[in-house]
């Protein structure tokens, strides 16, 4: 169990615009202040991720997404009141307050509300939106322990708060929807047998332009050795 000490310093150095690896319900996020340009540049540089790959913002409470971005979709709001909190991250046209380096200069942003205790209490203590991708160098599996990040990031980061092993243990789904269609852009918990109920799904086709966080083809690709078999017998 996280003591409420160490929730309260995670929030403190929040504040002060440093960035504190945190549990989510999917994977570990590496979490900075999302409307704080000099905090945010602080993921990039311990992740060594490249300014071109977006990032997804987790919401402090419902009522911060007309904040952050512009909702004109009945099915988002649907999967919205179905899913969050929850690994379900949907795609959103941004508003200014949302800074250029967040969205990798894009005009959407990735959104999502965390259903993790401990990320729970953290973000809404705080009271703003975390730009919070997973905590390890890019291009490196996704951890889900503390021990994981530890790894990864050890002397990168002022705080890893260890809330145990992840629910799912991948990233949360990504969907955007548009003309009531809701277009999978990446898989995860949730899954399109979920998403059916709500409308028309589709998965997106492979693209030339990165259009949400974690569609790099590097993604998931483990650094091990790997055997072939062509037969059991």
């Amino acid at each position: 169990m996280v003591s409420a000490h160490e929730c309260a310093k995670a929030i403190r150095l929040l504040r002060d615009g440093e960035v504190v690896a945190l549990p989510t319900e999917t994977v570990y996020g590496l979490a900075a202040d999302a409307l704080n340009p000099d905090a945010v540049t602080k993921i990039f540089e311990a992740k060594e991720r490249p300014r071109f790959d977006p990032l997804i913002v987790h919401l402090p409470t419902e009522e911060a997404l007309d904040e952050i971005a512009i909702v004109d979709s009945q099915v988002a709001r649907k999967l919205m009141e179905k899913f969050w909190p929850g690994p379900l991250t949907i795609i959103f046209l941004k508003r200014e307050i949302v800074p250029d380096i967040v969205t990798a200069g894009l005009e959407t942003v990735a959104l999502r509300m965390s259903a993790h205790p401990i990320f729970r209490e953290v973000v809404t203590k705080l009271n703003r939106p975390l730009a919070a991708p997973s905590a390890n160098r890019f291009g490196r599996i996704s951890p889900t322990t503390a021990q994981h990040v530890c790894d990864e990031l050890s002397g990168c980061i002022p705080l890893i708060v260890d809330g145990g092993a992840t629910e799912h243990g991948i990233e949360s789904t990504i969907v955007q929807v548009e003309n009531g269609m809701i277009e999978v852009l990446r898989r995860g918990p949730i899954t399109e047998e979920m998403l059916r109920p709500f409308g028309e799904v589709r998965e997106q086709t492979s693209s030339a332009t990165i259009s949400a966080p974690g569609q790099l083809p590097t993604h998931y690709a483990p650094r091990t050795k790997l055997i072939v078999v062509d037969d059991l017998k």
